[in-house]
């Protein structure tokens, strides 16, 4: 345990996110005095279940397709710095990530980095396909007879930390919860105890807050006219400091754009909590209802107030299933009387599905008048008064488990350039596998990690 503040800066809040933003993270991570660190969080529910998926077809697969994206610009940099690095990105294959990561040091010239690796997190490992099949899903979605891709434990910090207490300076975790990443070195530095739940309550609020990258410093916030944010094509990535004492400050990299005020703050704490008095995680009950920011200075905001609760008896673990083809095709119509024609479209569409025998659910979108609210099979709903004359595509997908049945609606939408309205164009139509996940709880007894240095 060394300093009274860590400093943890996020490098990317989900899979895709800008290979860039690290780097002023970096750079400003760099200029503080305590242990540091940098966090990329790259791995959603659908991102982990594709991992399985390439693993199936490659042993040496199966870790985040960006880990080289994200790691290769900064690496140098933080081993220069001492700026130690978590991140799930190794998804269905941590240890092949660590690999992955010592072939990049050598590649730069990096001697003797260590990679910590944690596994653990697949309950196919621990129990067989029937017990999971077995277990009641949070959507009421059965599970009996279904073709498993992989069931995956949300793991939590403790994990992370002993990693960090090997001497690992880049650490590979597979499934595990997005504040394990902030929370795992707090509890390293700080030795918070297991039943220390007001400061693990701060640390996973400061990890909560982390979690997204750029959404909490202004991206996702922004809305002209009622929510300006300066400079958002170089919005910076936060920055969080925290305390021994559980105190959270969240600011941002230097010399970039974006903006971290209390209301940025206070989106972001209620992103994606389903009971802000209990937030379930596998180290602490969350309870937000006390929580106040303040803001302390120029992008700089103080979080106090949160409360801890014991954690939970069961951990939550994602299944993915085989979830079949999902086949999309769209086109356009533009100029005068254009509803009209891309109406007319889908009344086409319709009735040659049912002519085909099309038994699959198909989704008819007009883009530009519906699209976000109607259902699979809805009637077509119109926005106020949209105008007869404009730019309109429609858009038809179709989920199906056998990939003729994609086929055969995607090529229909193809057929209306020359058997549909006038003027159709701008076609485009894609095919692609599909996983489906669903939630349930497993004793966290059953769960054992693993931790070592690759």
């Amino acid at each position: 345990m060394s300093g009274d503040t860590v400093y943890i800066g996020c490098g990317a809040g989900f899979a895709g996110d800008r290979f860039d933003a690290a780097g002023p993270v970096v750079r400003t991570l760099a200029r503080r005095d305590g242990p540091r660190y940098l966090i990329f969080e790259v791995l959603a529910e659908r991102t982990l279940a594709i991992a399985q998926r390439l693993r199936r077809e490659d042993p040496e697969a199966g870790y985040s397709p960006f880990l080289d994206d994200y790691v290769r610009p900064v690496l140098a940099d933080c081993v220069a710095n001492r700026i130690r690095i978590v991140s799930n990105f190794g998804a269905a294959n941590p240890l092949g990530a660590a690999r992955r990561i010592q072939a990049i040091a050598a590649e730069l010239g990096i001697e003797n980095l260590k990679v910590g690796v944690v596994e653990g997190d697949d309950l196919l490992g621990i129990m067989s396909a029937d017990e999971v099949r077995a277990l009641p899903t949070v959507e009421g979605l059965p599970l009996a007879g279904v073709d498993l891709v992989a069931a995956n434990a949300y793991l939590g910090a403790r994990p992370v930390a002993a990693a960090l207490a090997l001497g690992a300076d880049v650490v590979a975790v597979g499934r595990c919860t997005d504040v394990a990443l902030t929370l795992g070195p707090l509890i390293h530095e700080f030795g918070w105890a297991e039943d220390d739940w007001d400061r693990l309550a701060a640390g996973t609020v400061a990890g909560h807050l982390l979690e997204c990258g750029a959404q909490v410093t202004g991206s996702y916030f922004a809305d002209p006219g009622y929510k300006d944010v300066p400079a958002l094509a170089r919005v910076g990535f936060p920055i969080g400091e925290i305390g021994r004492d559980g105190s959270v400050v969240i600011t941002k990299a230097e010399d970039t754009g974006g903006m971290v005020s209390e209301r940025t703050v206070k989106e972001q704490i209620l992103y994606e909590v389903h009971d802000p008095s209990a937030y379930l995680t596998p180290d602490v009950v969350l309870d937000l209802t006390g929580v106040e920011v303040r803001q302390v200075g120029p992008d700089r905001v103080a979080v106090i107030g949160a409360a801890g609760h014991p954690r939970p008896p069961t951990l939550k673990a994602t299944v993915s299933l085989d979830g079949g083809w999902l086949g999309e095709a769209e086109m356009s119509y533009a100029g005068p009387n254009a509803l009209a024609r891309a109406e007319l479209a889908v009344e086409v569409l319709r009735e040659r599905f049912a002519t085909l025998g099309v038994n699959s659910p198909v989704r008819y979108d007009i883009i530009g008048v519906m699209s976000t609210f109607d259902g699979d099979g809805a009637p077509l709903r119109k926005a106020a008064a949209p105008s007869p004359d404009g730019d309109y595509r429609v858009r038809v997908a179709v989920r199906s488990l056998d990939r003729k049945v994609a086929e055969r609606v995607t090529n229909e939408v193809l057929a209306l350039y020359c058997c549909g309205p006038a003027g159709g164009g701008g076609q485009r139509q894609s095919i692609t596998s599909q996983i489906q996940t669903a939630s349930v709880l497993v004793d966290r007894d059953r769960v054992r990690p693993r931790v070592a240095l690759a």
